[in-house]
């Protein structure tokens, strides 16, 4: 039996063309990290940098080991079964479809206006002849023809460069302001600072944590990986882009702690921050290094945007697929043209638009909050449920790490969860 928490598990014979080129074939964990970092994210590792130092790095390094497990677990179900994310979860009872039916609608809501006003603001602020909600009008509507009439093909190759956008800015940045490499290593150590304890749980739990990694499934049938030759390629590929991204969040928190906790300079929640961080660096480095950054700051809005739109509409379909017994791994193709698709994502673009005009109230933003928080313990407690009985074949069940994993992300997530509804409550 294969240890299933190894890269180099055993893999049928057949299978060796395909790992001989493995390295060339890297794309939808890119596409899933891409997705799920976005500009909130990158606020709230600044906000820990500002306010902790360098002190909960090791807190975003086990946030990257969580994602992996999380993705990884992903990836071997829909490989070692021959079926989606989806038709595991309608097998443990239709609790789940009513859970996500009810949950994709709201967040889809929601999410919509979150992602336009995010790639929004980098652009009004570079542009700023056109207002917040115009520009994110048109970010959405640019999202929607672009996913509309494009394919998972075309979607690799833009997320491709704008995580390479992302990457080279912010890393670029992490080098302008001369890290600490004493502190950087030292934050390795688990700790707490007074007060972080919760800034802690979100930095595991919330950077490339969203309903997307559910998505990563469906991205890898997508690249035309079927069934259980493509393991050792699909643990590479998520590896790779997690490890990827790990790099992006750590330089984000090098620039906190260096440019903002020594100042004491405080940002403003939510993706806004970043438009703050955007006058300091003019201030400090020149307009050049200000602008590059608003580049990047869009890179990683649109990036988000585009992904949602095409892996959650892939979700949706593959609800309203299961629900009418038809099951299984979509054709290539298929989804993209079929109405439940095509409606989700005018239901991602259109309705959400009327809630750009409200400048993002503070009711929208603790909502968005909350909404996240209540998918990745049913992610999670769900994929342990699936992958250690008998819908999964033997070979391909989790093994300890991915139990631990797998469990210690359920708890995690659990508790940020019951965090958001006390701040609801509150």
């Amino acid at each position: 039996m294969p240890d299933n928490d190894r890269l180099t598990d055993s893999v049928p014979a057949d299978a060796a063309p395909a790992q001989t080129r493995r390295w060339s074939l890297v794309g939808p964990g890119i596409v899933a990290a891409a997705t799920a970092v976005g500009a909130g994210d990158l606020v709230a590792t600044l906000i820990a940098g500002s306010r902790f130092g360098y002190a909960l790095m090791w807190a975003v390094v086990l946030g990257v080991v969580v994602k992996i497990g999380l993705a990884e677990a992903t990836g071997r179900w829909h490989l070692a079964t021959g079926s989606t994310i989806f038709t595991g979860w309608r097998s443990l009872g239709a609790w789940t479809s009513v859970y996500f039916a009810v949950y994709v609608v709201i967040w889809g809501f929601v999410y919509g206006a979150t992602a336009m006003t995010s790639s929004a603001l980098p652009l009004a602020a570079l542009f700023p002849a056109l207002s917040i909600p115009a520009w994110g009008i048109i970010c959405g509507l640019v999202g929607l023809a672009f996913v509309w009439f494009g394919n998972y093909r075309l979607l690799e190759k833009a997320m491709t460069v704008l995580i390479g956008v992302m990457f080279v800015v912010v890393v670029g940045l992490a080098i302008l302001v001369v890290p600490d490499v004493g502190a950087t290593v030292g934050g390795l150590l688990p700790r707490l600072p007074e007060g972080s304890a919760v800034y802690t749980l979100g930095l595991v739990g919330g950077v490339g944590g969203t309903i997307t990694m559910a998505a990563y499934g469906y991205w890898i049938n997508a690249k035309g990986w079927r069934d259980a030759s493509w393991m050792k390629v699909m643990r590479l590929d998520n590896r790779v882009a997690y490890t990827t991204t790990g790099v992006f969040v750590v330089a984000m928190l090098i620039v906190g702690a260096e440019l903002l906790y020594a100042t004491g300079v405080s940002l403003t929640e939510g993706d806004r921050g970043l438009l703050d961080l955007d006058e300091i660096l003019r201030d400090r480095y020149g307009d050049v290094v200000g602008t590059l950054f608003l580049v990047g700051f869009f890179a990683t809005s649109f990036s988000s945007l585009i992904g949602v739109w095409q892996g959650v509409s892939l979700l949706f379909t593959d609800f309203v697929r299961t629900a009418r017994a038809r099951g299984g791994q979509l054709a290539e193709g298929a989804a993209e043209r079929s109405w439940p698709y095509r409606g989700y994502l005018l239901w991602l673009t259109f309705p959400p638009m009327a809630l750009l005009f409200l400048d993002r109230p503070f009711a929208l933003v603790i909502a968005y909050g909350a909404l996240g928080a209540f998918f990745m313990p049913f992610l999670a407690g769900t994929l342990l449920w699936l992958l250690n009985g008998s819908r999964t074949p033997r070979e391909w069940r989790n093994g300890w790490l991915s139990n631990t994993l797998l469990a210690g992300a359920a708890v995690l997530f659990l508790v940020l969860c019951i965090d958001e509804l006390a701040g609801l409550a509150g």
